[in-house]
C-alpha cells in the first residue's frame, strides 16, 4: 500500500473562510487533495515593517507528495495574498487505510 512518493500535508492561510472554501473546492475537484480542513485562527506577523494581528482561515491539505507542485501552483494561482503561506509537511506514518484513501482520492481517474 505504500505510496511510491509518500504523502504530505500542505498548510496555507486565507483571509477568510469563504476564500478558503473556494480553494478547498478547487483542490478537491481537481483531485489534488483527498481532504481539506479549514479552521479559524488569529495570526500575528510583521509585513512591510508593520505588525499585524488578524483573523485568518488556516487550511490543511492532505495529498501525495508527488502532487505537491500542482497543489502549490493551484494555491498561487487562486490566492489573494501577494506572498501566500505555503508549507509542505511530510507525513512519515499514519493509519494505513487512511493513507490508502489519500492515495486513491489523489489519483487521476
Amino acid at each position: 500500500m505504500a505510496s511510491i512518493d509518500g504523502w504530505c500535508m500542505v498548510m496555507t492561510t486565507c483571509s477568510n473562510r469563504e476564500k478558503a472554501g473556494r480553494l478547498a473546492s478547487l483542490l478537491i475537484d481537481r483531485r489534488l487533495a483527498a481532504c481539506v480542513q479549514v479552521t479559524d485562527i488569529t495570526s500575528y506577523y510583521r509585513w512591510e515593517g508593520k505588525v499585524y494581528n488578524e483573523g485568518e482561515a488556516l487550511v490543511f491539505i492532505k495529498t501525495r507528495s508527488g502532487r505537491y507542485d500542482e497543489v502549490e501552483e493551484c494555491i498561487r494561482n487562486n490566492h489573494d495574498y501577494e506572498v501566500p503561506e505555503i508549507i509542505k509537511v511530510p507525513v512519515t506514518g499514519g493509519l494505513p487505510s487512511y493513507l490508502a484513501w489519500i492515495e486513491d482520492e489523489t489519483t487521476d481517474k
